[in-house]
């Protein structure tokens, strides 16, 4: 299956028009964004767990991450409450579950292969901090190495801000909103511009009028075109 994976192309998705789609797993539910692959893929996804739902324990051989948006998220490490982010590296395992229900935003098999690093981060234990030479733009780090940086910004109301993607970059709003490229990206949009953007597309985008909180990804898509 491809889907969305023309890493040329700028995409831009509106969680609330795509279907749920079942999964093999009994009450896991998703929201495809890209896919390249079968049951086993390089995939971007909003998954939505029932309450009570789980997988058995499996081995992400090319990694997992994920940011909690709703509920809680569970496995035999901890819980993992709304607001909190994990990058599983190649060759970890765990037993996913979610007692009460959750949803997650997860990117599958997108890792270095040599990438060995956990990350646990609750994002309401963080103080997001200002940036200089960004006015109104303030950031919690989440990832950062050689090849990618993962972070939230929250962006004030009214601000313009430049989208650098030399290496491509992706963008998921949590809270308000922002308009990029004659697009109104809202809560749980996803706006994926490709490595390199031409000069003659808008790479700027400006906060609405509730700012905007967006988790963007960036610098990792250049081995893709």
């Amino acid at each position: 299956m491809e889907l969305n994976a023309d890493f040329t192309c700028r995409i831009a998705l509106h969680a609330e028009n795509i279907d749920w789609q079942e999964s093999p797993t009994p009450g896991v539910s998703r929201r495809m964004l890209d896919r390249i692959g079968g049951e086993v893929a390089r995939a971007t996804t909003i998954v939505r767990y029932a309450a009570g739902s789980r997988f058995p324990t499996h081995c992400h051989e090319a990694g997992e991450e994920f940011l909690v948006l709703e509920g809680v998220f569970q496995d035999e490490h901890g819980d993992y409450p709304t607001g909190t982010y994990v990058r599983n590296p190649p060759t970890s395992s765990h037993a996913p579950a979610s007692e009460l229900g959750c949803t997650i935003l997860v990117k599958l098999r997108q890792f270095a292969p040599d990438d060995r690093t956990f990350v646990r981060i609750d994002l309401n234990k963080i103080e997001a901090l200002a940036i200089a030479g960004r006015e109104g733009v303030s950031v919690t780090p989440l990832f950062r190495d050689s090849r990618e940086t993962v972070r939230v910004e929250r962006w004030d109301a009214g601000t313009a801000v430049p989208l650098t993607a030399a290496g491509g970059m992706e963008i998921f709003v949590l809270d308000g909103s922002f308009e990029q490229g004659g697009d109104t990206l809202q809560r749980h949009s996803w706006l994926r511009l490709p490595p390199g953007l031409p000069a003659d597309q808008n790479a700027t985008a400006v906060a609405g009028s509730q700012g905007a909180t967006v988790w963007t990804k960036s610098g990792h898509l250049g081995d893709l075109i």
